[in-house]
């Protein structure tokens, strides 16, 4: 497995002078099904502009949950091990069931017609995904490219799935961004 990273989160003291309030791997950490990716919740914030304070915590949440909050942001980082023949075979219904234990049945879109791949998924955000380690192979409804160490996908909402074919983990780590649908696409 891939090893620890730090998250470094700043602050200010009583006086306003900049402060290091904590330096440690992230505290939520959480892997999905038998064979999916480990996700490293980094940060969160619930509004745009983000308030900046002294020195208040990442904002609470009870579970893990695919998009940001709505009008905020969230970065993660993920662990996606190499995609497995079972991984490959899962219906709509197993799909949604991995999408629902991230807080976004309705993201899946698995079930629709001709979908290339069984975690096919969009939701109404703006990700920049950095990939850090590895390689992936990001598949949209026409068509797929592969990305390795140091490559940047902005993903403006599309519907997509990412699959690991490299036969070693890949680590990515994504920016999301609360959006909304225009120009008559939902």
């Amino acid at each position: 497995m891939t090893a620890p990273f730090r998250r470094v989160v700043t602050g200010h003291d009583a006086d306003g002078a900049a402060i290091i309030v904590s330096d440690a791997p992230p505290t939520r950490v959480e892997k999905i099904g038998p064979h999916g990716p480990i996700f490293h919740e980094v940060w969160n914030t619930r509004e745009t502009p983000a308030r900046i304070d002294r020195d208040s915590p990442e904002p609470r949440e009870d579970r893990l949950i695919l998009p940001p909050p709505k009008g905020g942001t969230r970065i993660r980082v993920l662990d996606i091990p190499p995609e497995t023949a079972e991984l490959r075979a899962l219906d709509a219904d197993a799909a949604r069931e991995h999408f629902e234990a991230i807080g976004a049945g309705e993201a899946s879109t698995h079930g629709k017609e001709g979908a290339p791949h069984p975690f096919m998924h969009r939701t109404e955000t703006i990700d920049y995904g950095i990939v850090l380690e590895g390689e992936l192979v990001l598949i949209v409804d026409k068509g797929e490219t592969t990305v390795r160490a140091g490559d940047i996908v902005v993903q403006r909402g599309t519907n997509h799935a990412w699959a690991n074919r490299s036969g070693r983990n890949c680590r990515i780590a994504f920016i999301l961004i609360d959006g909304q649908f225009v120009d008559g696409l939902s």
